[in-house]
């Protein structure tokens, strides 16, 4: 009777992804991570999902939520860099220095080219010449990277 087929009254599956980005954009980091957590539940495996929310967690004060998330995303895509870069400055943050030079040369080995993206590479060029130039600080505080 023109009705339509079972298979097309299924519910549609929303876009979490793109829901997320949008819920960022306006600046509300806890709903964009509401939302990142459900994709994730649909793409586990998601490494750009598990970068994305680690700078959510970043942008809400969330560190060690952000660097387990940059961690896993490494782990699925080692050749990430911009999970190379975020990870860098949380280790800073941390004073770990020898992990930030790590992930800093990781991202340099593989730096994206083209756009915007050169304030990046320069900012992680200079963080590194610095870190590398000035081994100790007396204080045991890390240099400020400007992050």
């Amino acid at each position: 009777m023109g009705g339509k087929a079972k298979s097309d009254l299924r519910p549609q599956r929303l876009d979490y992804l793109n829901e997320a980005l949008a819920l960022e954009r306006q600046g509300d980091y806890d709903a964009a991570l509401t939302s990142y957590r459900l994709a994730l539940r649909d793409h586990p495996n998601d490494p750009k999902i598990l970068q994305n929310m680690a700078i959510a967690y970043s942008r809400t004060q969330r560190l060690e939520e952000a660097i387990r998330c940059y961690r896993k995303a490494l782990d699925l895509a080692p050749e990430l860099s911009g999970a190379h870069y975020g990870l860098a400055f949380l280790l800073l943050k941390r004073d770990d220095r020898s992990g930030a030079i790590e992930h800093l040369d990781a991202f340099l080995s593989q730096a994206p080219a083209g756009g915007d993206t050169e304030r990046w590479v320069e900012h992680a060029r200079q963080t590194l010449t610095e870190l590398r130039s000035h081994p100790a600080h007396d204080d045991g505080a890390a240099p400020d990277a400007g992050v």
